[in-house]
């Protein structure tokens, strides 16, 4: 499998290039709409309008702006509020790690047929933002100018509710926030239609992890990382098939690290268990970022190719990105990827990550090893 990841940059208020992004992705979008049209959550256009200009007002003249340019009807119209989009389903994991400064390292895993591949640098309003595009108008993950960076991971939850798009929600944070407490208030604020966490980071190295779901009050915490669950796991099934606490365990393990650095994290992210690579069921890692607020960096990573960018120096380029299926029917019986603590998580991230359990075994004395931490490591794979 393989896509086409693209960087745009245009400074300034939506022009030709991203009106070109839309008549690319459009009849995708239009299609998923349609074949979701009577769900019992979907909005009509005035709803949709009115909730915009209750929740996001600045955004307004931005909206308006859009369906100018694309010369909207009724459901294109409807689609670029973001009011209660279809539900979907994604994959991926945050963390936030200090070394000389404080970065933000994440995992997108989704299907590649559902990803716009593309990194997009835009000043619709008066901040300049660079971004992960989805839904055409929102993001992934991003930064802006004042060193605000933001990104999501799917909260693991199946209620859906009266709410935004949480891609819409991060496009609004980083278009009028500069800091991690302006964005804390509006995510407070704003409904997202889905359960999320959405992890923070500004210039000045503070941090928040949000777990937000429809109608329940958000929880604001100092989470380092995050995966696909909140608190506990609420959906079994999901949870077992994006091993979504085995990844938690192993970035809780893995960030006490002593002296661990962002290059040692993002090797770690490309490596299993945080790589992902059931592409054709949806939970193949997209790519790898890092964002870095005090310079205004952005680093995107894959086994083979990396991407970096900044506010001072953004590049045009088309990237093609390859991803390999894993073999369903290749037996995994002594394959180990569960997290160990200390040197052994280094050992198996970075040097061999299906390192054989037998031969680690030989190969270390480290406490780390023991029955104890195994047992409640699986113990925990269906509860947390």
């Amino acid at each position: 499998m393989q896509i086409q990841f693209t960087t745009i940059s245009e400074p300034s208020v939506a022009a030709e290039k991203w009106l070109k992004l839309f008549t690319i992705h459009w009849e995708a979008y239009k299609t998923w709409l349609l074949e979701n049209e009577d769900e019992a959550y979907s909005a009509d256009l005035s709803t949709s309008q009115e909730a915009l200009r209750t929740y996001m007002p600045e955004l307004w003249p931005t909206y308006v702006h859009l369906c100018e340019l694309t010369n909207a009807d009724e459901l294109v119209a409807r689609f670029l509020t973001g009011y209660k989009p279809p539900s979907y389903v994604s994959g991926c994991s945050n963390a936030v790690i200090k070394d000389e400064q404080t970065h933000l390292v994440r995992n997108y895993d989704h299907h590649p047929d559902l990803f716009e591949g593309v990194q997009i640098l835009t000043q619709w309003n008066h901040k300049k933002v660079i971004a992960t595009s989805d839904c055409l108008v929102g993001v992934l993950d991003g930064i802006n100018e004042d060193g605000l960076a933001i990104s999501l991971t799917f909260g693991g939850r199946k209620k859906i509710g009266n709410g935004f798009g949480m891609p819409f929600i991060l496009r609004y944070i980083l278009e009028f926030c500069s800091n991690v407490e302006q964005a804390v208030i509006q995510l407070t604020r704003i409904p997202s239609h889905m359960a999320y966490n959405v992890t923070l980071l500004d210039s000045l190295g503070n941090y928040k992890t949000m777990r937000l779901a429809p109608n329940e009050e958000p929880v604001i915490t100092a989470a380092i990382y995050t995966t696909n669950h909140q608190k506990k796991v609420r959906w079994p099934e999901n949870a077992a098939f994006n091993k979504t606490v085995e990844r938690s365990t192993f970035l809780k393990h893995l960030l006490t690290e002593e002296d661990l650095t962002k290059e040692e994290l993002i090797q770690a992210f490309l490596r299993k268990p945080l790589y992902n690579t059931m592409y054709k069921q949806g939970f193949g890692t997209l790519f790898t970022a890092a964002y870095s607020p005090q310079n205004g960096k952005v680093e995107l990573h894959w086994p083979h190719q990396s991407l970096q960018q900044s506010f001072s120096n953004f590049k045009e380029t088309a990237l093609t990105l390859k991803f390999n299926q894993k073999n369903s029917k290749k037996k995994r019986s002594k394959n180990f990827s569960i997290p160990y603590q200390g040197h052994t998580a280094k050992t198996m991230t970075y040097a061999n990550p299906n390192l054989d359990k037998e031969t680690l075994d030989k190969k270390t004395k480290s406490s780390a090893l023991s029955t104890e931490f195994i047992t409640e490591v699986w113990s925990n794979m269906n509860k947390e």
